[in-house]
């Protein structure tokens, strides 16, 4: 079946709604541009042109804005002083395509050429478009006719059809000429998310940490040379009554080199500003440098976390072969580190002996004020094992509600590495407790907590025992 083409011949210009002619202001004209991206899809953009006006009312066609902007929130106002009023705007965000053109030509006569398979001459017919849903349906002068029957042109582009996103405005200006306006909106599409990798020493007892923001932009427009600032924080925000959904686009990754971004306080919240412009394509994923500090202090920490539920009854065997979690530390102050950092991923990574990184754990981290602790659960140690039971459980003054119980455990921890290890064994202690007896001293951490550090010799083992009663 010979496929047919489907041609779309536009005879004149998109115009609004208004009479007189539009102004039209492009990129060309653009003397700058900011971007702020908050957590949440959520960014503030500050266009800045300069663009040629007429005394009166204006007819003005901002092109190149966010297909996600926000009108409502949008912003216009002059940067000479000039007096300038802004008395009505549409944003035009249905753009241009053949199916497009076709949906809202429905009602409306176009032409229909067809092209002779030997000649090569184009034959012309006016047609009807009756339906542009699900294929196109077409009446002639004496037929009705489905699918595309040739290449089809059209006299002209319908006003609310753009090309590209545009914020259409009528607005009043006192005085004509080239005059600087800057056009601030809010926008969804432009997210950012910051990630870490650090590398352990030879030794773990220090780290090599590189922050990097994420920035995702599928606003439907590029922004070119901007000014980047990012805030890091929960900014509050009403709930719409109703959103679209937003379509996902496939994204380009591109790295950039970058030096640390500068930070300071806003409000409540953190600022982070990029010191040179950057250029965010449509459709794309890219990185910027955050920070870079090494030789950061750090420290590995062994843990084996009990629970409180076997403290109320008998359960003998409670567990076989556990395996400590690793976390890894590290003080967000001092030197190179000292600053705000940004909820993240932090990747982990250690050389082996022949010198390559090798991947050895992530975790999450919230937004982490200076000289705060940053803790990482790395895993579970592979060497390091341990069984536990329980070996006594008495009631001593049972009662309806509760009463006295004196319960007794065992835990066997074994290290098959051949280097000593320290383990930290926790566990959560229900109602009102007291030890009775115990073969290391423990801690108290909370009113709740009994925490036991448990050195563990290379290849050998260490079994910790304690006696404990519990009234609740």
């Amino acid at each position: 079946m010979k496929r047919t083409v489907l041609a779309i011949l536009v005879m004149g210009v998109a115009a609004t709604a208004w009479a007189g002619e539009e102004r039209l202001s492009t990129e060309k004209e653009q003397t700058g541009l900011a971007v702020t991206i908050y957590n949440g899809d959520l960014a503030l953009v500050k266009d800045a042109r300069k663009v040629r006006l007429g005394a009166g009312e204006n007819q003005l066609a901002w092109r190149n804005v966010s297909a996600r902007m926000q009108p409502e929130t949008a912003l216009l106002r002059s940067l000479d002083g000039k007096a300038l009023t802004l008395l009505e705007q549409n944003f035009d965000f249905d753009l241009l395509t053949p199916q497009k053109l076709l949906e809202k030509s429905v009602g409306e006569e176009i032409r229909v050429i067809k092209t002779h398979p030997t000649m090569g001459s184009d034959s012309y017919e006016s047609a009807t478009v009756l339906s542009a849903n699900d294929g196109v349906v077409l009446k002639f002068n004496n037929r009705i006719e489905t699918g595309v029957p040739g290449r089809l042109a059209f006299d002209s582009v319908p006003a609310n059809l753009r090309d590209r996103p545009t914020l259409s405005m009528l607005l009043d200006a006192d005085k004509g000429g080239e005059q600087g306006m800057e056009l601030s909106y809010l926008t969804g599409g432009l997210s950012w998310k910051a990630d870490y990798v650090a590398e352990l020493s030879a030794k773990e007892d220090s780290l090599d940490l590189n922050g990097w923001v994420t920035l995702t932009n599928v606003s439907g427009t590029a922004y070119r040379n901007a000014r980047l600032q990012l805030v890091a924080g929960e900014v509050n925000r009403t709930r719409p009554e109703a959103a679209p959904m937003a379509m996902m686009r496939d994204m380009m990754v591109k790295a950039t080199a970058a030096p640390a971004m500068q930070e300071e306080s806003l409000l409540d919240y953190h600022l982070y500003t990029l010191e040179r412009p950057t250029t965010i394509q449509d459709n794309q994923t890219k990185q910027v440098a955050l920070l870079s500090a090494q030789k950061v202090p750090a420290s590995k920490e062994y843990v084996l976390q009990g629970a409180d539920y076997y403290y109320y009854g008998q359960y003998g065997e409670l567990a076989k072969k556990m395996k400590p979690a690793i976390f890894l530390q590290f003080d967000n102050k001092g030197g190179q580190m000292g600053i705000p950092l940004p909820k993240g991923v932090v990747r982990v990574y250690k050389k082996d002996r022949a010198g390559r990184a090798q991947f050895v754990g992530e975790d999450r981290i919230d937004h982490t004020a200076k000289n705060e602790t940053v803790r990482l659960k790395l895993g579970e140690a592979f060497d390091i094992t341990a069984d536990k039971k329980q070996t006594d459980f008495q009631k001593i003054a049972p009662s309806m509600r509760g009463g006295v119980y004196e319960t007794a455990y065992q835990i066997e921890i074994r290290n098959a590495k051949n280097e000593p290890v320290e383990i930290k064994v926790v566990e959560p202690m229900p109602g009102e407790w007291q030890m009775v007896s115990e073969s290391l001293k423990h801690e108290k951490d909370t009113a709740h907590t009994a925490v036991w550090l448990v050195p563990v010799p290379a290849e050998g083992k260490t079994v910790l025992t304690w006696r404990v009663r519990v009234k609740y």
